[in-house]
């Protein structure tokens, strides 16, 4: 009996590749072409010491959440199940409470990485200095209390 081969895992350059097709046109809060928060992001978790699987996800870590990227697309990718579940942790639900949303983040391995990083390039001074006084406000607060639901103080 022979076994089905499986597909070879995406490699980071693929899974780069996918991320900035899947954002292609998109834009951040500022104008600016999405995919450099993603790659902000990704390089974030690399300095944070994370591993490939922590990269892979940061580069998608946005794609479900914004539709760049479907569920069934994320459930069939080459992906390690890791990735995966990172991915799903830090996609946030429509309606659901903040507490949740850090409560499935921290019970994920790998996940608080990812999301540390992601929140330190949303929070960054120079990016949120662009935006307006009352968007600059809400988001500022919003972020230190994502930051202070996953135990990042500091």
């Amino acid at each position: 009996m022979t076994e089905t081969p499986r597909t070879p895992p995406l490699t980071l350059a693929q899974v780069e590749a996918t991320a900035r097709a899947a954002h292609a046109g998109q834009t951040d809060k500022a104008g600016r072409p999405y995919a450099e928060h993603l790659q902000a992001v990704a390089e974030g978790v690399r300095a944070r010491g994370g591993d490939e699987e922590q990269i892979a996800a940061a580069w998608l870590h946005d794609a479900v959440e914004d539709e760049a990227l479907s569920p069934e697309w994320l459930r069939e990718a080459a992906l390690s199940s890791r990735t995966k579940d990172i991915i799903l942790a830090v996609t946030k639900r429509s309606g659901e409470p903040p507490e949740a949303y850090a409560a499935r983040i921290l019970a994920t391995p790998g996940a608080l990485l990812v999301k540390e990083s992601d929140l330190a390039h949303n929070a960054d001074p120079a990016r949120l200095a662009v935006l307006d006084e009352d968007t600059r406000k809400r988001l500022t607060e919003k972020y230190a209390r994502m930051r202070a639901l996953l135990g990042l103080v500091g």
